[in-house]
């Protein structure tokens, strides 16, 4: 083969790395979405033929690693900002999601009753227990207040007249809410979190509580009637899940969690506790202790038996009065 001629300049060129391009910058004004927003403002609502206003699916907490964590907010036709109520769903803290109560309270009962009383209600998700352990369920339901506080003047809310009402596991947070302050220290402030929206308040005026669990400890030696999981497996434990291990291996984390833990540590704000007298599930001792607490703190607190209900209301042949009854308790409070 023949030798053909190089040039040594360009050979010496040849052999070195090429320029690094400049790092293109996003044009002046335009985010680079890094890192991601720890919340997202409202979009505008979608207004109804009765004037409802619905803002669906707003993000009010984004943690790295984690889906976010959404909201909806409706609010009646009103000339000026209305009281709220924030609706916290249960499932155990394994399940469910923000658009449906349990199966035996129809959405449009809900819905009809909280926005028909000049209420807004905006109902919200959370990190389920596999996803997360506690507190991160307490975390994201005070960021949710805290969110619809700094958003108030937006959703057509009044931030100093919000409540919140939840069932079973979504009324062990309500009642947390309401009992863990923001002001508190050591421990009690690691509650509050850091997620989503910060500098607001996260105090709530009122609480409905429907059989809520209140003092995990008790509930050690109370067996839990679980059903299969769907796919006919073994349904994990609720309160192993909520702690991230069983309560005998976390007992202080179980003490931490519990809202009776909190009862007589200031003063709470006005509580509705309604709980069925034949709940297999979460017995109304539970509703009884932290009502009985309640009242030692000097607090204002309404304990309703439903006789020969079982957990979410099972035996109950019409939940109106009940549905009204913890409506019309949230409107008197917040002056709706």
């Amino acid at each position: 083969m023949g030798n053909f001629a190089t040039d040594p300049q360009k050979e010496a060129d040849m052999t070195q790395s090429p320029p690094m391009a400049p790092a293109v910058q996003p044009p002046a004004g335009i985010d680079s979405g890094w890192p991601p927003p720890p919340y997202r403002a409202p979009a505008p609502p979608l207004v109804g033929q009765d004037g409802v206003r619905h803002f669906d699916g707003l993000t009010y907490a984004a943690t790295l690693g984690y889906r976010p964590c959404l909201l909806d907010v409706h609010v009646p036709a009103s000339g000026q900002p209305v009281p709220a109520v924030v609706w916290i769903h249960g499932g155990g803290w394994l399940e469910g999601d923000r658009r449906y109560p349990p199966p035996t309270v129809p959405v449009e009962l809900l819905h009809g009753a909280v926005l028909g009383a000049g209420l807004a209600l905006i109902a919200i998700d959370y990190r389920h227990g596999l996803e997360a352990p506690f507190p991160a369920q307490l975390h994201d339901t005070k960021a949710a207040i805290r969110y619809v506080r700094h958003f108030a003047a937006e959703l057509g809310i009044d931030k100093d007249r919000i409540a919140v009402m939840g069932e079973s596991a979504g009324g062990h947070l309500a009642a947390l809410a309401g009992l863990v302050r923001p002001e508190g220290t050591g421990a009690t402030s690691a509650l509050e979190g850091g997620v989503g929206v910060q500098r607001e308040d996260s105090a709530v005026q009122a609480v409905v509580a429907w059989y809520p669990a209140t003092d995990i400890g008790v509930l050690l030696s109370h067996p839990l009637p679980m059903p299969p999981a769907p796919d006919g497996s073994a349904y994990p434990n609720p309160f192993d899940a909520l702690l991230g291990g069983t309560p005998e291996q976390l007992p202080e984390l179980a003490r931490v969690a519990s809202p009776l833990t909190y009862a007589g540590a200031a003063t709470p704000p006005p509580f509705l506790l309604i709980h069925g007298t034949a709940d297999r599930l979460l017995p109304y001792g539970q509703s009884e202790a932290l009502a009985a607490a309640l009242r030692d703190a000097g607090g204002d607190v309404t304990l309703r038996p439903v006789e020969g209900a079982d957990h979410i209301f099972i035996g109950v042949p019409d939940v109106t009065p009940i549905v009204t009854e913890s409506v019309d308790f949230i409107a008197r409070r917040l002056g709706a």
